[in-house]
C-alpha cells in the first residue's frame, strides 16, 4: 500500500512511477505528500466558494420576468413545495394513520403528484395572473383598492382552481373528493390564497422599506455634502459682491446694457449662494432666477432666442427645490439652440394636476437621438435627474417636441 502511494506521489511530482521502487518503504519517504494533497483540497474549496459567490451575483440576482429575481422565484417554488408536502402528509396520515405505509405513500413521487402536487401546480398557474394584476398593474394604486381587488379575485381563484383540478384529475383517472368532502377543496384554496398573498404583501412592504432606508441614507449623505458646500460658499461672499459692484461702477454710463448685465450676473450669483442654504424656495424666486439667466443668454443670441413662459399666478408661492429649472433651460439653450443659425424658442410651462406640480421645458432646437447619451454631456441635467429621484421619486421624461427639438417633463 505504501509502495502504491509513493508511486502515485512521484507521478504527481512529474517523475516516472514505473520501476522506481518495488519494495515497501518507510513513511519518511512520503515527506511532502500530505501538504500537497491539503493544498489541492484548499484550492478546490476556494474555487468552489468563489464559484458559489459568482453564481449568486450573476445568476441569483438576475431578473428574469417582470422584475423578479432568480432567487425570488426559487423561494416561491420552495414555498409551494412546502405547502404541497404538508398537505400531502396531512391527507396520508389522516387516511392511513401513523404507519410505515403512510410514510411510503408520502415519499412516493407519483402518489405525491396525485394527492397534492397537481393541486398546487393549478394554484401556481392561477396565482400568476393575479400577482401581475395586483402587484404590477395596480402597483401604484392605493392599498385599499388592491384589497378590494382581492375580494374579487379570491372567490374566482378558489372556484376556478377547484374545477380545473377536478377536470384534470378525471382526465388522468386519479379521482378527487366527492360529496360533502368537496368543501375541503374550497377551504384549502381559500386558506392558501390568504397565506400566499399575505406573504407577498409583507415582502413588498419589506422591499419598499429597504428602498426607503437606502434612500434616506443617500439623502443624509447628500445633505452633508450640501452643508459642507454651504460652509465653503459662506467663506466671504461679500468680497465677490464687492468685486461685481466695483466692475459695474467702472463701466462708463453710456454702456448701460453692460452694467445691467453685470447686475443680473451678480443677482444670479447671489441667488446661487443662497440656494445652497435652502431646501425649498417659492416658485416665483426660481422663475425670476431663470428669467435673469435667459436675459443674459438673450443678450448673446439677440433676436435668435425667443422665450415663452406659461405659469399661472396662483402657483407662484408653491415651494420647489432651488436651482431646479435653470440646468434644464441651460441644456435646451446649449445643446438645442446654440448650433442653429436661426435660433429657436425656449418654452417653460408649469401647471397643477392631481395635486402634483407638473413642469414642461421645451425647445425648438436640434433634438436628440439617444436619450441616455444626453445625461453624459454635462453634470447639470444628470444632477437634476438624481435630485428629482431622491426627493420625489420622480423621473425626467425626455420627449420629441413638435415640430422639432426636445421636451422635458417631470412632476413633484
Amino acid at each position: 500500500m505504501v509502495t502504491k502511494l509513493y508511486k502515485e506521489q512521484q507521478s504527481y511530482n512529474g517523475f516516472p512511477s514505473d520501476g522506481l521502487i518495488s519494495s515497501p518503504i518507510s513513511p519518511d519517504h512520503l515527506t511532502g505528500y500530505r501538504p500537497i494533497r491539503l493544498k489541492n483540497l484548499c484550492e478546490f474549496c476556494l474555487s468552489f466558494y468563489f464559484g458559489i459567490r459568482i453564481f449568486q451575483c450573476l445568476i441569483m440576482e438576475k431578473k428574469i420576468f417582470l422584475g423578479i429575481k432568480v432567487k425570488e422565484l426559487i423561494w416561491v417554488l420552495v414555498f409551494y413545495l412546502f405547502f404541497a408536502l404538508l398537505y400531502n402528509m396531512a391527507i396520508k396520515f389522516s387516511y392511513l394513520g401513523l404507519t410505515m405505509e403512510a410514510v411510503k405513500e408520502i415519499i412516493d413521487p407519483a402518489s405525491f403528484l396525485r394527492t397534492s402536487g397537481l393541486h398546487y401546480i393549478v394554484f401556481f398557474v392561477y396565482s400568476v395572473p393575479i400577482w401581475i394584476l395586483i402587484f404590477r398593474i395596480m402597483r401604484k394604486k392605493k392599498f385599499k383598492y388592491r384589497i378590494m381587488m382581492h375580494l374579487v379575485t379570491w372567490p374566482l381563484f378558489v372556484l376556478i382552481s377547484q374545477q380545473t383540478y377536478y377536470g384534470l384529475s378525471e382526465i388522468f383517472g386519479w379521482g378527487h373528493l366527492e360529496g360533502p368532502s368537496q368543501a375541503w377543496d374550497l377551504y384549502i384554496p381559500s386558506l392558501f390564497y390568504l397565506i400566499q398573498f399575505g406573504v407577498l404583501h409583507a415582502y413588498e412592504h419589506y422591499k419598499d422599506n429597504q428602498r426607503k432606508l437606502k434612500l434616506e441614507g443617500e439623502l443624509r449623505q447628500a445633505a452633508l455634502k450640501s452643508e459642507l458646500a454651504a460652509i465653503k460658499a459662506q467663506l466671504n461672499p461679500h468680497f465677490l459682491y464687492n468685486v461685481f459692484n466695483t466692475i459695474n461702477a467702472s463701466v462708463p454710463a453710456e454702456n448701460e446694457i453692460t452694467r445691467q448685465m453685470i447686475a443680473k450676473l451678480s443677482d444670479l450669483f447671489r441667488y446661487q449662494l443662497q440656494a445652497v442654504r435652502r431646501e425649498l424656495v417659492p416658485l416665483r424666486e426660481e422663475l425670476d432666477f431663470v428669467k435673469k439667466y435667459l436675459d443674459l443668454e438673450k443678450a448673446r443670441f439677440e433676436e435668435r432666442l425667443k422665450i415663452e413662459i406659461d405659469v399661472p399666478e396662483e402657483l407662484m408661492n408653491e415651494q420647489v427645490p432651488p436651482m431646479l429649472l435653470q440646468p434644464l433651460v441651460e441644456n435646451s439653450v446649449k445643446h438645442g439652440l446654440s448650433s442653429l443659425i436661426d435660433g429657436g424658442t425656449i418654452g417653460i410651462k408649469i401647471f397643477k394636476e392631481d395635486s402634483k406640480l407638473k413642469f414642461e421645458i421645451s425647445d425648438t432646437g436640434v433634438g436628440i437621438k439617444d436619450t441616455k447619451d444626453i445625461f453624459k454631456k454635462g453634470v447639470g441635467l444628470a444632477n437634476t435627474r438624481v435630485r428629482l429621484l431622491k426627493m420625489y421619486q420622480s423621473q425626467l421624461e425626455l420627449l420629441d417636441n413638435d415640430p422639432s427639438g426636445l421636451k422635458i417633463r417631470f412632476a413633484i
